[in-house]
């Protein structure tokens, strides 16, 4: 078993870490990265007591903020640290605030601090508190362990976000997520400096708040799983905490069956409805043709707008099929006699019936980009997630505008493909800059088709961090291999605050191996991810009751051990490979070569891994076609001809997903394979 460990830990991505005493910028573990950054000499050492003084304006939000750092610190360093009050000139830590912030947290409020870090002192200033939350989150970041012990090093910073509007978006409609789901998210977000989380309460699946005055929404539309109004507002108030504001979405005119179950007469054809279980668009839409359609939407949104203070409420909007609406002829006979000529143009109607229902509760409307309609008025808010064209065309007609085309964590896409993806490139680097000032930011959407309460930590978190950055950061900000390492070292800082992303994988693999060879299965899980995109809806019918306990629920859906590898891969082919580098490599390969065999009892006596035992195997084969390849390299002569084409054709299958998974390894592999094709000379260079 230390065998077998070490080869697990040889998995893991090289680190480089410097003493504090003289590190370089580079070498920080800051993310999303700060504006202005420059070091200075020596740190800052972590001890008892840890003394802060309040200086400027005060308020229970800012000894919350700093007595929750104070906390995390304590854990991630293991110093049981005591927080006392001190004299501005003897503290270990200077607060200075100009003035408070709005009641309630506005759209562009200013959250930029200063902070100073030297051997002595740690100083931190902001016009408000919002900055002060966003800078103790940084200089959390800045502590690491030195040789001296824990400490940060001297450094001054500026920063401020380049975008006012940086958001996640949790569908907790398709899979309920229970309260606290939303509340370890909320404390993610306040680690990355995320500032509006955007809860979808009602779809197809599910209505999930409570409604007093509509008791049968969630009564009869919820399976019981809701959240009551109270419980609502403290989460508002424990977002408010944390610098993040709370904007609600409930869907409409379409993803409205759950609200149909109690209320048939909203609908556009008769009932009786319920629960969709299954994943889709589906018929069902409002009746935009009734006044008793608006007229219980403006009890429902005045309502609403009494538990959610947010400025903005999101009426959805999107994947209206209009079935109902072609079938019915009353609707039929009143789109004739107004005139109105198509789908669409109906539910432009009903979007600005609504509009004016919300705007008369003194809130902004946001809506997916299918709601864009000149009929609009400009201050409402375009949310593009069908591409980066709608959003720019959204600021050319003058409205603002978010994007999460491109952010979609459910598509299991590679951090590095959400962090390529900036609100201000392709069909938006065009706009004039009155133009571009409408592009607001962007948020992540994590929708649940196949997200469950145990996995949904791995869904969003880490790669959500790269997303943060690319919100906040720079727009220069882009080096892909420090984005990596940084953000893999934040992900262990999240873990430190309670989030499940490393923790629950481990024990859905105990449960998928009944608790035996339980490093084998994390081998097989480390070297594979879930399918992309939406191909895991034509694999097999899925719905809220089926079982998200197999290996692709167990995954994370970026390998970071694949991550790695390709970076080892290059290294090797390039001839800039160290002994550690080569060394890792082979241990790689090797801990793949033989898992197979450690694995196969498990594989045989446990029914939830019954369809990755090929990809067991396989993993076994790329193990030793990789370590086969590294010897062709190493001894400087070209493989023959009938080996390549062996491999290839392997690796083609091997490309395969099985089980819903694909193996890490076939790319880098591959290129190893190809690379043999010539002879090298004594450097490692091709000749």
């Amino acid at each position: 078993m230390r065998t077998l460990a070490a080869c697990v830990l040889a998995l893991l991505p090289l680190m480089s870490f410097a003493s504090a005493e003289n590190m370089p910028a580079t070498s920080l573990n800051l993310m999303p990265w700060p504006q202005k950054i420059q070091m200075g000499s020596g740190q800052l050492l972590i001890a008892n007591p840890f003394s802060v003084a309040l200086t400027g304006y005060t308020e229970v939000r800012l000894d919350h903020a700093v007595a929750r750092m104070v906390g995390n610190l304590s854990r991630q360093t293991g110093i049981p640290l005591q927080t006392l009050t001190a004299q501005a000139a003897n503290a270990t830590l200077v607060i200075h605030v100009d003035h408070a912030s709005d009641a309630v947290q506005k759209l562009g409020e200013d959250e930029s601090y200063q902070l100073t870090v030297t051997p002595n002192q740690v100083k931190l200033n902001a016009p408000n508190p919002l900055g002060i939350i966003r800078g103790l989150q940084t200089f959390l970041q800045l502590v690491q362990n030195t040789p001296q012990g824990f400490a940060a090093p001297a450094v001054q910073i500026d920063d401020s976000p380049r975008f006012p509007w940086r958001g996640l978006m949790l569908d907790v409609c398709r899979h309920w997520q229970p309260i606290d789901v939303v509340y370890r998210t909320l404390d993610g977000m306040e680690a990355v400096k995320m500032n509006v989380f955007h809860w979808h309460l009602s779809e197809n699946q599910g209505f999930r708040i409570e409604s007093k005055k509509f008791p049968k929404l969630q009564g009869m539309g919820s399976d019981g799983n809701y959240y009551t109004q109270a419980q609502v507002k403290e989460v508002i108030e424990y977002a408010r905490d944390r610098g993040i504001r709370v904007v609600p979405e409930f869907d409409m005119p379409g993803h409205t069956t759950a609200w149909f179950v109690g209320y048939p007469e909203l609908a556009s054809a008769p009932g009786p409805y319920s629960i969709e279980r299954g994943w889709g668009v589906f018929d069902p839409a409002m009746d935009p043709t009734r006044e008793e359609t608006y007229k219980f939407l403006e009890e429902f949104i005045h309502e609403m707008a009494g538990v959610f203070p947010d400025q903005f409420f999101h009426i959805g909007g999107d994947e209206v099929n209009g079935k109902q609406w072609n079938a019915n002829q009353k609707i039929q006979a009143f789109m004739k006699a107004h005139n109105i000529k198509s789908n669409d143009e109906l539910q432009a109607y009903f979007n600005k019936r609504v509009e004016g229902i919300v705007e008369k509760n003194h809130k902004t409307m946001i809506g997916w980009d299918e709601i864009l309609n000149p009929d609009l008025p400009k201050s409402i808010v375009i949310q593009s997630w069908r591409g980066q064209k709608s959003l720019a065309a959204a600021a050319q007609q003058g409205y603002r505008g978010l994007l999460s085309s491109g952010y979609y964590l459910d598509l299991m896409q590679t951090a590095a493909q959400h962090y390529a993806v900036d609100p201000l490139t392709g069909p938006s680097a065009n706009l004039t800059p009155e133009q571009t000032q409408r592009i607001l930011g962007g948020e992540a959407c994590m929708w649940t088709e196949w997200v469950s309460p145990e996995n949904v930590d791995n869904r969003i978190w880490p790669r959500n961090v790269a997303i943060a950055e690319r919100l906040w950061s720079p727009a220069d900000v882009h080096d892909v291999n420090s984005m990596y390492r940084r953000m893999y070292a934040v992900s262990d800082e999240l873990a430190w605050l309670g989030l499940k992303h490393q923790s629950n994988p481990w024990k859905m693999l105990e449960r998928l191996s009944a608790a035996q060879e339980v490093p084998s299965v994390k081998i097989l899980a480390d070297a594979v991810e879930p399918v992309k995109g939406y191909e895991r809806e034509r694999t097999q019918k899925y719905t809220q009751f089926t079982p998200l306990n197999r290996l692709i629920d167990s995954t994370y859906p970026e390998s970071q051990v694949g991550h790695t590898l390709t970076l080892l891969t290059d290294t090797v082919i390039t001839g800039q490979a160290s002994a550690a580098d080569k060394a890792q490599i082979r241990s790689i390969f090797t801990a793949w070569r033989d898992n197979d065999a450690r694995l196969q009892p498990v594989l045989q006596n446990s029914f939830l891994l019954n369809d990755v035992a090929p990809v067991s195997r396989d993993l076994s084969t790329l193990g030793a076609t990789g370590l086969q390849a590294l010897d062709y390299l190493d001894s400087g002569s070209p493989s023959p001809d009938s080996w390549r084409a062996q491999q290839s054709a392997f690796l083609d299958q091997a490309a395969q997903h099985r089980g819903e998974v694909v193996l890490v390894g076939v790319a880098p592999i591959r290129k190893l394979v190809d690379a043999t094709a010539q002879a090298r000379n004594a450097s490692g260079v091709s000749k």
